[in-house]
């Protein structure tokens, strides 16, 4: 009896508000709530216009627009301009211009580029003054500070047949590996490709490296040639492109094919998990002496990065691989870039610093390339050279960057 006496004054409670609600002997309650709004007529019953107003949804608040990535800015505004001689560059700029040239808004610039005195810095000073607009790079935060790092064509010891002491197989562009380029159906997708193999009708991931370097094998008969070293392989893939040099003297450059779809993932982290290395002391010299000491565990730390890279070989008179823009790299005046925010084969003056140094280092390159790694609007890869000289400036390369591209005066910036 006792418990249906509380339940009766709970609900009598929670009913006081809708009873005052309802009453109107109750209007000079100083408790009491405003009175209930009449409710609004059905839709059903309203004229056209106001069902229109009722269903209509307020407008989205509309988003600021997004800062430009690319800001012109006046010649004496580019840090460091008069600090490099831009006649070095000059033979890059004209490699450039193979296929720029077939653009209306750059064939001027290239024909004047080729009557130029390669050997004097003032003429060719004058002629990018003239030309081209310089256009600073800014994050969205309109941060004009990015990241610097470096990239160079190493050499490496190799037999066109498996041998004692060449164990690891480069391999050549799988024939079985799908590409599919997805702008052909959405073109909102961008750039994304689709990688796969073939498997019972459908579509599967493509192997990984665990797989393709673990003991099924499933790529054996598709090697170009085999390399004495697992880790050099995999800085090869890392870099793009390479010399692999014969016992017999002879030596073939390799450069990228393709690769498996799988994303890439920096064996820095795997080392610095397991609290093997700091971050600070990361490089590739560093990492490459510790897979020295620690053989049993090089495969633990390379299966980290699923994604594999396999290659083509250059014709023999190859004496320098292309980057993505099609032509030839030039050591220390070619670099890699975002093509989403650096237009390929445009002039690009850098401002940075030497590896592991603070000593500034100002220099006018061409973007030729682009890389996997190279993400955003100021974010540069060095193109350092060949062989072991270059790759020691590209393994300890990682300095603060600012970018200037310069556009044709007759080209908008996008």
């Amino acid at each position: 009896m006792l418990i249906r006496t509380v339940k009766f004054l709970i609900i009598c409670l929670a009913l006081l508000p809708l009873t005052a609600c309802a009453w109107s002997f109750w209007p000079h309650c100083p408790e009491c709530p405003p009175p209930c709004p009449p409710p609004p007529p059905p839709v059903a019953d309203m004229v056209l216009p106001d069902v229109v107003e009722k269903l209509t949804p307020l407008p989205a608040k509309p988003e600021p627009p997004a800062p430009p990535a690319l800001v012109p800015v006046a010649w004496r505004e580019v840090e460091g301009w008069l600090e490099d001689d831009p006649s070095l560059a000059l033979n890059a700029f004209l490699k450039s211009c193979e296929p720029l040239r077939l653009r209306p808004q750059w064939q001027g610039a290239c024909q004047e580029a080729a009557t130029l005195n390669p050997l004097s810095a003032p003429e060719v000073r004058a002629f990018f003054e003239r030309r081209f607009v310089p256009h600073q790079l800014r994050k969205p935060d309109e941060d004009p500070v990015g990241l610097a790092t470096g990239y160079y064509v190493p050499d490496l010891r190799g037999s066109r047949q498996p041998a004692p002491g060449y164990a690891w197989p480069l391999y050549r562009r799988p024939a079985d590996l799908l590409v599919v380029d997805l702008r052909e159906v959405y073109p909102e997708l961008g750039s994304y490709r689709l990688r796969g193999r073939l498997e019972e009708q459908r579509v599967r991931p493509y192997w990984d490296r665990a797989a393709i370097e673990g003991d099924g094998r499933p790529l054996a008969g598709q090697e170009l040639c085999w390399v004495d070293d697992p880790v050099e392989l995999f800085f090869l893939q890392i870099q793009g492109s390479g010399r692999i040099l014969f016992e017999d003297g002879s030596r073939v450059m390799v450069n990228y094919a393709e690769q498996n779809g799988h994303p890439y993932r920096s064996v820095s982290k795997w080392l610095i998990d397991h609290g093997i290395m700091q971050r600070e002391k990361m490089s590739m010299q560093n990492i490459k002496s510790w897979a020295r000491e620690n053989p049993a565990q090089v495969n633990d730390l390379l299966n980290t990065n699923p994604s594999y890279v396999f290659f083509r070989e250059l014709p023999g008179d190859a004496d320098s691989p292309p980057g993505a823009l099609g032509v030839p790299l030039t050591s220390g005046r070619s670099v890699a870039v975002d093509p989403r925010y650096t237009p390929l084969g445009a002039p690009v003056f850098v401002a940075t610093s030497w590896p592991n140094s603070d000593q500034p280092l100002y220099r006018l390159m061409m973007a030729q390339d682009t890389g996997g790694a190279i993400k955003g609007p100021v974010r540069a890869d060095f193109f350092w050279g060949f062989g072991d000289t270059a790759g020691a400036q590209a393994g300890r390369m990682k300095q603060p960057l600012k970018m200037w591209v310069r556009l044709p005066v007759e080209e908008q910036a996008p």
